[in-house]
């Protein structure tokens, strides 16, 4: 008899932490490694938010709170809500939960019986499918092409609609592509959304603040509020405000959705943590200053990366509108073979032997349901990248 359960084995493990993981181990080794597969902001969390952590901490503020958080925390929320989107939630439908991956999976788990479709464009992160399987649903992927920047057309999502979907998922800003939609974009799709009303939304802003050359990305329910009372809109601090490892992940969505997502976190992970709670209110109430520095930096690394690649031989890269990634394709690199002999055969292998040859980790392009591309994030330091897209470009041109 199997240790494990069915449904584990339905899933795998995390391939960007994998990829992670990995690099780790071979700099503990003493190689010369350059990681660029973490999706984690290398700014410090600022320092007001940690002054409000400590105070937290010295007032006592150490108990459990309320399963969907404090009504401080949820509050604060629904002004960031109202302020940033023009959307009115009331703090009863707000939830906190230990990061947004646990959002995610209370909502799917809370709804999807055996066999519902859940469509999700791709490229896409790397949990989405996965979440949706151990939920007992289908992932029904729709590919998104580079020459549309990778973004979805209404068409598309139209011709995946059955009568067995139950969700759609969109993440704007995207991981791993930095698209992100406008809210001119995001009207067809909003239309296609409005002519089947048994189709819930689930909208993914996580990188919400981190977009350049002045792009404003919009989300489903601003752009269209008829679609409120069947939209769950995600959110968190751990990109804008450098809060990873705070773990602060929360939605807006109707009271019946976050009661049941209440119900499943109760029986889970209860609360999370006060102290990380007291800091997020914080983050969301106090200066903003510190965002628009990141987003700066950002941009100048973003531009760096994406002139580099397009000079590596075979590499095609896209520049994104936000998030901290880029995604380039390497049609170009794959049926040649590297100066160590290694064969590149599609996305995988050009990573293994890029990280084995070079020394940098990114990930790849299969991990986000979109074969032949791989991600890099900027979110490293400038010296780092620069000299992380010059292996790459020696990597490249010595292909034969």
């Amino acid at each position: 008899m199997s240790l494990t359960a069915a449904r584990l084995n339905r899933i795998s493990p995390s391939q960007t932490i994998a990829i992670s993981t990995k690099a780790r181990a071979l700099k503990a080794e003493g190689r010369d490694i350059i990681s660029l597969s973490a999706g984690e902001p290398d700014f410090d969390t600022p320092a007001n938010v940690k002054a409000a952590a400590i105070r937290a901490i010295e007032a006592g503020d150490t108990k459990y709170t309320d399963v969907a958080g404090t009504p401080a925390l949820r509050r604060a929320i629904a002004d960031k809500f109202r302020r940033d989107s023009g959307i009115d939630y009331k703090p009863e439908e707000i939830i906190v939960s230990t990061g947004g991956k646990q959002v995610i999976f209370n909502a799917m788990v809370a709804t999807l019986d055996a066999g519902d479709e859940v469509i999700i464009p791709s490229p896409c992160w790397v949990s989405y499918p996965d979440i949706v399987v151990l939920a007992d649903g289908k992932p029904v992927i729709v590919p998104c092409g580079q020459n549309n920047g990778f973004k979805l057309r209404a068409e598309d999502l139209e011709a995946a609609i059955t009568p067995r979907t139950k969700w759609f998922m969109l993440n704007s800003p995207c991981n791993p592509t930095g698209a992100a939609y406008s809210a001119e974009e995001l009207r067809p799709i909003c239309d296609v959304l409005l002519r089947h009303p048994d189709v819930w939304v689930f909208t993914d802003d996580i990188y919400e603040k981190l977009t350049y050359d002045g792009f404003r990305p919009a989300t489903i329910v601003e752009v269209e509020p008829r679609l409120r009372e069947r939209t769950v809109t995600m959110n968190g601090c751990s990109k804008a405000y450098a809060m990873t490892g705070w773990r602060i992940g929360f939605a807006g969505a109707p009271v019946a959705l976050i009661k049941a997502m209440d119900k499943l976190q109760s029986q889970s992970t209860s609360n999370t943590s006060s102290i990380s709670q007291a800091a997020a209110v914080e983050a969301l109430n106090g200066p903003q200053d510190t965002i628009d520095e990141m987003r700066r930096v950002y941009k100048e690394r973003r531009d760096l990366v994406v002139a580099m690649l397009n000079e590596a031989p075979g590499v095609t890269c896209h520049k994104p509108e936000g998030a901290f990634y880029v995604f380039p394709g390497i049609h170009g690199c794959v049926g040649k073979t590297t100066p160590k002999g290694a064969r590149i055969t599609d996305d995988e292998a050009f990573v293994m032997a890029l990280l084995d040859e070079t020394g940098v980790a990114a990930v790849h392009g299969a991990a986000f349901m979109y074969p032949g591309h791989f991600r890099i994030s900027y979110a490293t330091d400038t010296a780092s990248l620069r000299e992380a897209c010059t292996r790459i470009q020696r990597f490249c041109a010595a292909l034969v």
